[in-house]
């Protein structure tokens, strides 16, 4: 048989894992049956191990040009290898394929994981007397397990991962032969041109998508999401939703589309549809440099690599299809279930990610085999190399604790494309900034690596002038505190001002109380220390609801501050199960009240719906921590 990839493709090291590859210069019948023993029982669940004849290696690497193989040696090595494979306990047999590279022949020895491990092997496959040890890989060993390890491995017996789990609800004959060719064409292997002579089984069978007698044979779970035209009829949730809410959760306006097909092709119309609807670019000019500076509101490699982990990662054994919501500050990935539990938070902080099980390990395969995701424990790395190029600011990683039900990944927007065209309302007075302002406040400043640039203390008049004309005395404010702060260090030829210092400086100025008349305080302190706030009047109108609201309520109320989905609020404040009962007994009366509201108040059954405290929760919580 023929490979799914390219010889080259395998040699490179850019699609499988140099853990997944060992190279022999010569055929040597004992160490090989070993890795053929140690990747047949898959410990970590990684999926499929190559042994390759005819090539030397140094730390891990081909050398080439290659050694080769004597093709003449072929037939007989093969006839020997089935020999062997039978003294496998249980009975193994690897795939093995004769390739050309450097213009000779190497020999190729295909180990999938397989289904009924764990497996062992003797340790001198030609001795008279034979001493069996199951076998591990262990970085790029073969090794025998401690014995931790063999009970371990004894007990990963029923565990097989779930996308290489046999199917046996659904024919092999659902499976779309044009999809496997089409795949076999995109990876450059020989196979595609075997292939056009056979029939769909033989094809399924040689790309180890199906599984059991000829006469009984099923497809396995990665060949129905992978190879049908709608997997979504067999896996319900298998499907990813993109939403776009322009006015945050808290909006009443948001618009949905659902992406179907097979799920490397649903990735490929999602980050099609992103990168034309969503992604945007633009040059800014550096000052003091020749070559403009091109930024990315969502650098599209972060996107790409989150989507497609999302992907890979995900449980399809669960009914929830795969959400990727665009809100005005970040883009939000979310799947179900949750990362893999020896997953510390820390680790996802740290950004050094190495699971210790993968929930699939053949969709890993497929994808990488398509250049679609990078290969294990390299997607958190990626993604904040992406973002920290484009001047980003950090992602964000969220699972739900020990449950690990969902896994969140957080993307921000870069700071020069965020919108600030709202209009804030204090007291009477109404204050406006447009995109516009920042954009030639941008210009005028320059832009380097989110610091804001100013030469020789000076900013551009000019610039500055337009920006600031026809503007709102908000905006002059603004340009004034930029041009103090040239003031500050009029002394110094170069001088940087952290961007991040200088929003929070204008939005200080925004809720300044300079810009609220001559009252003094925030508008929630004023409240509370003056006329409304603690008056006899005031707690006289709130104290039969303070009376009438148990301990529950009020964890409820202070959970909430932000919005938060159902489930959230009863499992994760609440100590509940996500019931009906417990919602109508614990919410449902908040919501009537009218201490908390939803995120969707017209649409509330939608799968988007959070539950917030209204201003008027936030009193009875801010009354009830304070009362006597």
């Amino acid at each position: 048989m023929s490979l799914l990839i390219s010889i080259e493709d395998l040699l490179s090291g850019n699609i499988v894992e140099g853990s997944r590859m060992e190279f022999k210069q010569g055929w040597n019948p004992s160490p090989i049956m070993r890795t053929i023993c140690a990747f047949a029982n898959d410990f970590e669940n990684e999926g499929s191990g190559y042994i390759i004849v005819g090539v030397a290696e140094e730390n891990g690497k081909p050398i080439r040009p290659v050694l080769g193989f004597n093709p003449d040696e072929f037939e007989s090595i093969q006839k020997e290898l089935i020999n062997f494979s039978n003294l496998i306990q249980p009975t193994y047999f690897p795939r093995i394929s004769l390739e050309e590279i450097d213009g000779k022949h190497v020999l190729v020895i295909w180990v999938p994981a397989g289904s009924n491990r764990p497996y062992k092997v003797p340790d001198d496959i030609t001795a008279k007397i034979k001493i069996y040890n199951y076998r591990i890989r262990q970085y790029s060993s073969s090794i025998i397990p401690n014995k931790e390890q063999e009970l371990e491995l004894i007990q990963l017996t029923a565990n097989i991962p779930f996308d290489d789990r046999v199917n046996s609800h659904y024919s092999v004959e659902l499976l779309n032969f044009s999809l496997m060719r089409e795949h076999l064409k995109k990876t450059n292997s020989k196979l595609y041109v075997e292939s056009a002579k056979m029939t769909t089984k033989d094809l399924a069978i040689q790309m180890n998508l199906a599984e059991g007698a000829n006469e009984h044979l099923f497809p396995k779970n990665v060949g129905l999401l992978m190879f049908t035209d709608n997997p979504i009829k067999y896996f319900k949730g298998a499907q990813i939703d993109v939403a776009e809410f322009p006015n945050g959760l808290a909006g009443k306006e948001f618009f949905e589309k659902t992406f179907t097909g097979s799920i490397q092709q649903q990735l490929l119309d999602v980050l099609s549809y992103l990168k034309s609807n969503v992604i945007k670019t633009k040059v800014i000019k550096q000052v003091g440099k020749a070559e403009s500076k091109s930024i990315q509101n969502y650098p599209f490699s972060a996107i790409e690599e989150a989507l497609s982990n999302a992907v890979y990662h995900r449980s399809y054994e669960l009914q929830e299809p795969i959400e990727v919501r665009v809100l005005p500050e970040a883009i939000e990935i979310i799947s179900y279930g949750g990362a893999d539990p020896s997953l510390k938070q820390t680790d996802f902080d740290k950004g050094v990610i190495r699971a210790r099980r993968y929930r699939n390990r053949r969709i890993g395969e497929f994808l990488k085999e398509l250049r679609l995701t990078e290969g294990r424990g390299t997607g958190i790395p990626t993604i904040n190399s992406a973002l920290a190029q484009n001047g980003s600011g950090k992602p964000k990683f969220d699972t739900d604790g020990a449950d690990r039900r969902y896994f969140i990944v957080d993307i921000p927007i870069h700071w020069a494309f965020k919108q600030i065209n709202k209009v804030e309302q204090i007291g009477k007075v109404e204050l406006k900034a447009v995109d516009s302002d920042i954009n030639q406040l941008e210009l005028a400043i320059g832009v380097q690596d989110e610091k804001t640039t100013v030469q020789d203390g000076k900013i551009d008049e000019k610039t500055a002038a337009k920006a600031t004309k026809n503007q709102t005395d908000t905006t002059a404010t603004v340009q004034d505190t930029v041009q103090d702060a040239v003031q500050d260090e009029t002394s110094k030829k170069k001088f940087t001002i952290d961007y991040a210092s200088l929003r929070d400086r204008i939005e200080k100025l925004i809720s300044d109380s300079n810009l609220n008349g001559s009252q003094e305080g925030s508008l929630f302190d004023r409240f509370f220390n003056s006329g409304d706030g603690f008056s006899t009047k005031n707690i006289e109108k709130y104290k039969p609801i303070l009376e009438l609201l148990s301990n529950e309520s009020y964890k409820v109320l202070e959970y909430s501050d932000a919005p938060k989905k159902r489930s959230e609020i009863l499992e994760n404040c609440l100590g509940l199960t996500n019931r009906n009962d417990n919602f109508k007994k614990h919410i449902e009366p908040l919501l009537k009240l009218n201490l908390v509201a939803r995120t969707l108040p017209d649409v509330p059954t939608s799968k988007y719906q959070k539950y917030y405290t209204t201003e008027k929760g936030k009193i009875i919580c801010h009354l009830n921590r304070n009362k006597k």
